[in-house]
């Protein structure tokens, strides 16, 4: 009897899943914001794109997969989105995997370009406004000075993948919207991207006076700040293989309580299924709870946002334990795949939980 319960859950879950849901729906507003056509409506306001719009620590993984990318995780209030890409004939294409990639979905198509449209409405220049936003507005009209964080996921070979991606963000850059460091301190924009995958640290630190990528550190390899640090400098040793996945790509040999800050990180990130393991029976033991606290308290110690990917999804029930245990322990930032339940905030168990 059980075994049929389950399968009509995933029967209908399936189902369900062929239909959008509010957020997919709501995302005209967005879309409609890209033609210039609709200024000509008297009723809104230039900026009003994301109105009512609240932001929350929600990291879209796999936008890419979404029925509208990037649109339905802002519609949501997500602060950061990702988007895996792969460089071919000097164009990066995002998808998940080689055989998912087409020429039309390109990192610049389905981010870079849209990004800009959404800042360039936040951002008018009128005779009400002569002199534009200084520092320039973020894409949540509700809260201007939130970031969005774009995390692109290095596939192909680092050091000419970083070429791509830098070459890519120029039209962020030269509009002054990317966060970046300029030799002193973090100067926060509206976007902020961090590289992970194969993103090469070497390449990420190179620069000692500019930076606008950042690093996706590994959350388990931080050294307490707290502890004696009498290790040798590492800089001059560095590890040459550069498609060794996140938070390993161009690394020093020897990592030291300095290695990660925030002039060159800015998550600090770890496999919840590997380093954390499963909560069953939808309990955290001590050990368990121990290293989340942790981790959480080193990677804040070096100014870094925490963050778990792979996380359990299902049932809905331990998805939603796990979400309020991180989000009560200080993990600054869930990876989702169900924005509205994440959107929602409301992780109590209910009747359907055990649907997928």
């Amino acid at each position: 009897m059980l075994g049929i319960i389950q399968f009509i859950s995933i029967a209908c879950g399936i189902i369900l899943s062929f239909f959008p849901d509010e957020y997919d729906r709501a995302v005209h507003n967005w879309l409609e914001s890209a033609d210039s056509a609709s200024a000509a409506d008297k009723t809104r306001w230039p900026t009003d794109i994301s109105r009512d719009i609240v932001a929350i620590g929600c990291h879209s993984h796999n936008d890419y997969w979404r029925r509208v990318p990037l649109y339905s995780a802002l519609q949501a209030g997500c602060i950061g989105v990702e988007a895996d890409v792969w460089l071919f004939d000097d164009e990066l294409y995002v998808g998940h995997t080689k055989s998912s990639l087409t020429e039309r979905l390109t990192l610049k198509s389905m981010y870079i370009d849209p990004l800009v449209n959404i800042l360039e409405r936040q951002n008018p220049t009128t005779k009400f406004h002569p002199g534009g936003n200084s520092p320039a507005h973020g894409v949540f009209d509700t809260d201007p000075a939130q970031t969005l964080i774009l995390l692109i996921d290095f596939k192909t070979t680092g050091p000419t993948t970083w070429d791509a991606v830098m070459k890519h963000l120029a039209p962020l850059r030269d509009r002054g919207y990317l966060t970046h460091f300029n030799g002193d301190k973090v100067i926060h924009g509206p976007i902020t991207i961090v590289g992970t995958g194969n993103t090469p640290f070497n390449l990420v630190t190179a620069n000692t006076t500019y930076r606008d990528i950042f690093f996706d550190a590994p959350l388990d390899k931080l050294v307490d700040v707290d502890q004696p640090d009498n290790s040798p400098r590492p800089e001059e040793v560095l590890t040459l293989r550069t498609d060794l996945g996140q938070g390993q790509s161009g690394m020093p040999d020897i990592i030291t309580a300095s290695t990660f800050n925030t002039s060159n990180s800015f998550y600090a990130s770890v496999s919840f299924k590997s380093t954390i393991g499963h909560p069953w029976p939808f309990h955290f033991t001590k050990t368990q709870m121990d290293r989340i606290r942790s981790q959480v308290r080193v990677a804040h110690q070096h100014g870094l946002k925490v963050r778990y990917w792979a996380l359990p999804s299902w049932p809905r029930s331990l998805r939603n334990h796990v979400w309020r245990v991180l989000a009560q322990e200080g993990v600054d930032i869930l990876n989702v795949d169900d924005l509205v339940s994440a959107a929602k905030g409301d992780w109590n168990t209910k009747v359907f939980d055990w649907w997928p």
